[in-house]
C-alpha cells in the first residue's frame, strides 16, 4: 500500500468544494434551509483525528525501536488503512466545508455569523482529521532496509 499523495487529496478537496457549494445552492433553491454543520461534527472529526494518531504511536515505537519488538501485522495494516481513510475523508470534508463557507460568504442575503463560524470550524476540523490521518500513515510505514546482507543475515533460516 502506498501512502496518500497530494494529487488525490487535492482532487478530493476540489470535488468536496463542488459538492458543498452545489448542495447549498440546491437546498436554498428548493426552498429548504441551508445545511450548516453542527458543532458535534467538528468535535467528532477532531476526536477521530487524535484517536488514529494515538493508535499509530505504538506501531511507530515498535518499528523504530532498537530492540526487536513483535508487531501484529494485521493490527498494523488495519491502522494504516484507517489512517489512509481518515486522510482521504478529511480531504473530501475539507473541500465540502470550504464549499459551504464560500456559499455562505457569497449569498446575496447575508447569513448569520453563527452559520459562518460553524462552517469555518467544520472545515478546520476536517483539516485536522486529514493531518491526523497523514501523520498516522507516516507512523505506520516501515523504514528502508539498512543493507541487504545484514537484512538476510538477521533472518537466516534455521537448519
Amino acid at each position: 500500500m502506498r501512502r496518500t499523495g497530494p494529487a488525490a487529496l487535492i482532487a478530493l478537496g476540489l470535488i468536496g468544494v463542488g459538492i458543498g457549494y452545489l448542495l447549498e445552492v440546491g437546498l436554498v433553491a428548493a426552498g429548504a434551509a441551508m445545511l450548516i454543520p453542527p458543532i458535534s461534527l467538528s468535535i467528532t472529526l477532531v476526536a477521530i483525528g487524535v484517536i488514529v494518531v494515538l493508535l499509530a504511536i505504538p506501531i511507530r515505537r515498535a518499528v523504530r525501536s532498537k530492540v526487536k519488538v513483535h508487531v501484529d501485522p494485521f493490527r498494523a495494516m488495519r491502522i494504516a488503512v484507517l489512517a489512509k481513510a481518515c486522510s482521504l475523508v478529511g480531504g473530501l470534508l475539507t473541500g465540502t466545508g470550504i464549499g459551504v463557507v464560500v456559499y455562505v460568504l457569497t449569498r446575496p442575503v447575508p447569513a448569520t455569523s453563527e452559520s459562518l463560524w460553524l462552517s469555518i470550524v467544520a472545515a478546520v476540523s476536517a483539516v485536522i482529521l486529514l493531518i491526523g490521518g497523514l501523520i498516522a500513515e507516516y507512523f505506520c510505514t516501515l523504514p528502508p532496509p539498512k543493507d541487504e546482507k545484514t537484512e538476510h543475515a538477521e533472518h537466516a533460516p534455521v537448519h
